[in-house]
């Protein structure tokens, strides 16, 4: 019996649909078919790998421990948390099997490979392993994918199993930026974890960067003759130097010499343009930001989608679809069309276009799934209005490419007595695929001040006429403007820059960024990391496309992965100088009242007190994503203390906030001064008490002052 392993629930739904049950026989071979929960498995915390004698080492967070001796850590993993009936249950499905078929998703980076083989590992699996590679989860894709699954010869000759270890590995030990930029940016009073990592890095500095740019902007104008006809085109002098022909004044421009003169035609030739490129995750998410969604909720919709088989697989790398793809959803766009309101007579161009049908593809592009809803309204009640925003576009999208090219003639001319002012006029003829979606333009944003083309034909008469221009402002960052950054360096996929740009985006303490319907701004903590960042290796993006090449290369056994892993430590080194150089941008920067500021030490392990937005927090307590709910992250506590109080007392409606003085109180003495005015819960008055710390439990217990009545006169 062979044992197809899949990655979560919904994926082994969705083989059983295909095959004809959670066991049976197809083609010929008998099968079962269990899941895992995504990773069931992950790396222990740095002090976990090393020997007992380093242990309190690489606890610390101090300067003059790093950069860290990778070869000191024993890269050991442990079961994440509830995760052992998964591992349990995974054994004794084992016992049964002859042969383990790995069925997780394809991913480009291998995490796929990773989470089946780890959980293989930890079962002491070492029986014939297959894979299946699938595109998509629709009966006929998982049904090719199981006729023909690939032996592969042991977990350590997988290149994509050794390509994604390598990444995960060298992700662990890049937890040293963070250290070095915290505790560099503590050195100047700032009490919160400045958050740096391969991608995370990328982004904030190529947004402070433009940001900065944009902020100092000075604009500078010039003054040149030009021409203008009644129709409003422009006709200027085209120059090696252009500021040979400028001023900086109007009244320096002289047009004495000039006049009225007729406008000659010099050319008219047709032009045409074919559909924009289909879109990846991160560009959708650019879209719908406009629109008020954000990443995090996009890739959540658009997961849930997926596995209902409504759009394609989220985390592709792929801008084009296969032969086959293109041909699964041929019959299905005119159904596609009616959902999202587009003119079935526009989609007039239905054979495969070179330039977005292309072999060799694994996934495909993102593009609608075969499972076509009925009506926008359906995906309205399914998944909220993000669910029918999100197929609207990607179908739309797609539908594009079905129609023709957009034509116009692109018409030139001059003015007859003064030829060397020339000008050009687009005249649009079909409008074809733009009546549908235009890609480039939903994609591209144009800096302020930038000209656009005129659509009119030229006049019979051009007037000269002082033109005032100007240096072009950078454009403020956005999302698409960072998607279209990051695809120039081949930085990450669709769906990482957009999970990556959610994390950096939460509404938490430590976010880097702001993100407000497309609009990327930094938060204050945001500032400290750019601050930092000048200079540095990690938030580089030519050294990261270069470090992506290379984990590919392991991938492709033509490069150590050893040798990658180990490029953490030089670029820490130099990293870390760059930092400490870089100190003196933080003068005179100021935290928000919502990032912790230091008011003592723990109480329980004589650590830095942190006083938060909501807590006094020991500087031991570090917390870790595990998941999102309700589109919200959930993180649990790994760090080395556990000591955190909530600063808050009463009812939730309305509650009394403990002041920072509380705090310290509660550190230095056990106990609070007289806290006034709590209110009770069951509305009515107030009462006052004293907090006292309950050195058993690490809470705070509740003492009332003694009453003091008076004596009655009689």
């Amino acid at each position: 019996m062979e044992l197809i392993l899949a990655e979560k629930p919904s994926a082994a739904r969705n083989f059983a649909k295909a095959l004809g049950g959670k066991t049976g026989n197809y083609a010929g071979t008998e099968y079962k078919i269990t899941n895992l929960r995504g990773h069931v498995m992950g790396l222990l915390p740095p002090d976990k790998q090393v020997p007992t004698e380093k242990v309190e080492f690489y606890k610390s967070w101090d300067l003059e421990n790093l950069p860290w001796n990778l070869n000191d850590f024993a890269w050991k993993k442990g079961i994440l948390s509830g995760c052992k009936d998964i591992i349990s249950g995974l054994k004794d499905e084992l016992k049964e099997a002859d042969c383990v078929v790995i069925a997780t998703d394809v991913d480009p980076s291998g995490e796929g490979e990773l989470l089946a083989w780890e959980a293989l590992e930890k079962c002491g699996w070492r029986g014939p392993t297959k894979r299946m590679y699938f595109a998509d989860e629709a009966p006929a894709s998982v049904q090719k994918a199981f006729r023909e699954r690939k032996t592969l010869p042991s977990m350590e000759k997988d290149g994509d199993y050794v390509k994604a270890v390598v990444r995960e590995r060298w992700d662990l030990a890049s937890m040293q930026f963070t250290r070095a930029a915290t505790l560099v940016a503590r050195k100047k009073g700032f009490r919160t974890v400045v958050r740096q990592g391969r991608l995370k890095s990328v982004m904030v500095k190529l947004t402070g960067d433009q940001l900065k740019a944009y902020n100092e902007y000075v604009r500078k104008p010039f003054y040149e003759a030009r021409f203008k006809d009644e129709n409003g085109n422009i006709f200027a002098r085209k120059t090696d130097d252009p500021e040979d022909i400028r001023f900086d004044s109007p009244d320096q421009v002289d047009l004495s010499q000039l006049h009225d003169s007729a406008v000659v035609e010099d050319s008219r030739a047709k032009k045409h343009t074919a559909p924009g490129k289909l879109l990846d995750l991160a560009g959708l998410s650019a879209i719908l930001a406009k629109q008020g969604f954000k990443p995090a909720n996009v890739l959540k919709t658009y997961q849930e989608m997926y596995e209902n088989q409504i759009v394609s697989y989220p985390r592709t790398e792929d801008k084009e679809v296969t032969p086959e793809q293109f041909g699964e959803l041929l019959p299905l766009v005119d159904k596609i069309a009616g959902v999202v309101g587009v003119d079935t007579s526009l989609l007039s161009h239905r054979t495969a276009r070179k330039t977005h049908v292309k072999e060799g593809g694994a996934h495909g592009a993102n593009r609608p799934g075969i499972n076509v809803p009925e009506s926008l309204a359906e995906l309205e009640k399914g998944y909220g209005r993000i669910g029918s925003a999100i197929y609207s576009v990607l179908a739309k999208n797609y539908l594009a490419m079905l129609a023709e090219d957009y034509e116009y003639e692109l018409v030139k001319g001059y003015v007859r007595d003064f030829p060397e002012y020339v000008g050009q006029t687009q005249i649009p003829i079909k409008p074809g695929f733009k009546a549908i979606f235009d890609s480039d333009s939903s994609s591209t944003e144009k800096a302020e001040g930038e000209e656009t083309e005129n659509a009119c034909e030229f006049g019979k008469v051009a007037s000269p006429y002082v033109h005032e221009g100007a240096n072009k402002r950078p454009q403020k960052p956005t999302m698409k403007w960072l998607t279209k950054k990051l695809e120039k360096y081949n930085v990450g996929t669709g769906a990482t820059r957009t999970s990556t740009l959610a994390e950096i985006t939460a509404n938490e303490e430590r976010a880097l960024m702001k993100e407000n319907k497309g609009a990327l701004t930094m938060t204050k903590c945001g500032e400290v990391s750019y601050a930092l960042l000048a200079n540095c290796h990690i938030a580089s993006p030519e050294v990261t496309e270069k470090l992506f090449e290379s984990m590919n290369e392991v991938g492709r056994f033509s490069r150590k992965p050893s040798d990658v892993i180990n490029t953490v430590t030089d670029m820490v080194v130099h990293d870390m100088r760059a930092m400490q150089d870089n100190i003196g941008a933080l003068d005179g920067m100021k935290l928000s009242d919502g990032h912790a500021i230091v008011i003592g030490k723990c109480p329980k392990c004589g650590r830095d007190l942190y006083a938060t937005k909501n807590q006094f927090r020991c500087a031991g307590v570090h917390f870790k994503k595990t998941g999102e709910k309700d589109g919200k992250a959930v993180f649990s506590q790994d760090g080395t203390c556990d000591f955190s109080i909530y600063r808050f007392v009463g009812p939730k409606d309305k509650p009394k906030k403990l002041t920072d003085k509380n705090g310290r109180e509660i550190a230095e003495k056990g106990k609070t001064s007289l806290i006034k005015g709590i209110k009770k819960k069951s509305g009515d008055g107030t009462y006052d008490a004293y907090l006292t710390l309950n050195r058993e439990t690490w809470s705070l217990d509740m003492k009332f002052p003694e009453f003091k009545g008076k004596k009655h006169k009689g």
